[in-house]
């Protein structure tokens, strides 16, 4: 019979019915790990209100987390969390990061409107974190096996690509696997009506588009506002849905994408008949009435690096509930919607693509049936139970990598030292910074920053 292990799973999120990605994420990882070992989910947020019969869960000060180091055997980590979480910097206990969000692109996008130094910091920064994670980490997961080729070249960078590495396995699955975000095993549900005869203009009869997920600044909602414009012409019963507005964590402001949906909407004299913004966050388990409830599942993004290597985790929930999806080309979804046929590709920035494929799939509820039957097929390869396995096997057998006898850098400086510590007007890191960044938020540095920031930028 196998071990059991002490494992702790650790995010910045916010653990509450209202979650986000990487909360979702280290939920699903504490479930299935739950089944064979002892495991603590923690966050460095206070808001957790959630429990589980199966693992703890908990938020965790300093101190709580000097113990949970201690106690654990395997730590698991995401994000910035050995910014946040210093006290598993100089840990010496088996470290398993992942890496499904490419932290460093997405703060090119985020910050592309800030100035100097305060940009260049931020993204330098963020490359450090990552940095840091890639040279201490006895294993990596991923979401995708292109971004694993961006992990590969960033460990090669790192020296991590050497004699060790590549005699424990020359496929360096070993060291880094491919673990997408997933599903439930078990089919959505419907317990209530949440869309049709609820919402104020949606009515029973009427065709329903959905935007699930938030909006962020390397999507395009624009272009689909746009185009719900013209569909409104030939299919005058189209409503848009954007599910998710306002973010959990009450400190992330509504990011400057979602600003202009809202105001293009209005300018178009669509808002309240034609698109309708919920000003809150669905709850995770509550998601599925809104999806059961829609024709078609739509996600549109911008052409830029970010979106080569992203993982739209959302679209796995149009998959769930069986909906076509429209989307942009560029990314890895795009290709499994092409080649499975569960709907329609379109070029970025290209409203009429979008509106010809939205009036297409709503006028032919056959093509829809079509594409739900394939999507529903898909889907079944991302139940978690099927993706979790590289994960899983891990944490069966952990184990040190084999070129880390003696971790380079344990206990260093963190990636904001000396004059990067820079502070914002509410006395929050740099670090805080990027992490607010990266989720939508924060649209500027305090000129604090800039005055500290700048001796440090010239020793660079």
């Amino acid at each position: 019979m196998a071990r059991a292990w002490r494992v702790v799973v650790i995010t910045d999120d916010v653990l509450t019915s209202k979650m986000a990605g990487p909360a979702i994420r280290a939920w699903h990882i504490a479930e299935a790990l739950a089944a064979e070992h002892e495991v603590v989910l923690a966050t460095t947020s206070d808001l957790c209100d959630v429990t589980s019969g199966q693992f703890a869960v908990e938020s965790a000060d300093r101190a709580r987390f000097e113990e949970l180091e201690r106690w654990c055997d395997v730590a698991i980590v995401q994000g910035y969390l050995l910014h946040n979480v210093p006290e598993l910097r100089a840990s010496h206990k088996v470290m398993l990061f992942d890496l499904y969000d490419p932290l460093h692109l997405e703060a090119l996008v985020l910050t592309r409107d800030d100035q100097e130094p305060e940009r260049s910091v931020n993204v330098a920064n963020t490359v450090r974190t990552l940095e840091e994670q890639l040279t201490r980490g006895d294993f990596f997961v991923c979401a995708s096996d292109k971004q694993r080729d961006l992990w590969l070249g960033f460990l090669a960078a790192l020296g991590r690509i050497n004699p060790r590495t590549y005699g424990d396995d020359s496929t360096l699955r070993r060291l880094i696997d491919v673990v997408p975000f997933g599903l439930p095993d078990d089919p959505p549900v419907r317990t209530r009506a949440a869309l049709r005869g609820v919402v104020p203009g949606i009515g029973p009869d009427d065709e329903v588009v959905i935007w699930g997920g938030g909006l962020y600044d390397w999507f395009d909602p624009a272009t689909l506002i746009r185009a719900i414009d013209k569909v409104r012409l030939a299919r005058p019963r189209v409503r848009l849905y954007f599910l998710g507005t306002r973010h959990p964590k009450p400190d992330i402001v509504e990011s400057g994408v979602a600003t202009e949906a809202r105001r293009l909407a209005d300018e178009l004299g669509l808002t309240g008949t034609h698109v309708f913004f919920n000003e809150s966050w669905v709850a995770y388990h509550d998601r599925q009435n809104y999806l059961l409830e829609a024709d078609v599942g739509v996600s549109l993004h911008l052409e830029h690096l970010e979106t080569q290597y992203s993982f739209r985790t959302r679209m796995l929930d149009y998959l769930w509930a069986g909906l076509p999806i429209v989307a942009t080309a560029g990314d890895s979804f795009a290709q499994i919607i092409s080649s499975e046929g569960i709907g329609t590709v379109v070029p970025p920035d290209d409203v009429d693509a979008v509106a010809d494929a939205l009036v297409d799939l709503l006028s032919d509820r056959h093509a829809r049936e079509v594409c739900r039957g394939r999507a529903l097929t898909v889907a079944s390869r991302f139940r978690w139970s099927a993706v979790l396995e590289p994960l899983l096997a891990f944490c069966a057998a952990p184990h040190h990598a084999p070129d880390a006898p003696d971790w380079p850098g344990a206990g260093g400086p963190a990636p904001s030292s000396e004059g990067a510590q820079g502070t914002t007007g509410r006395g929050e890191g740099l670090g805080r910074v990027t992490q607010l960044y990266r989720e939508g938020g924060v649209r500027a540095v305090a000129g604090a920053v800039r005055r500290r920031l700048g001796p440090w930028l010239s020793r660079r």
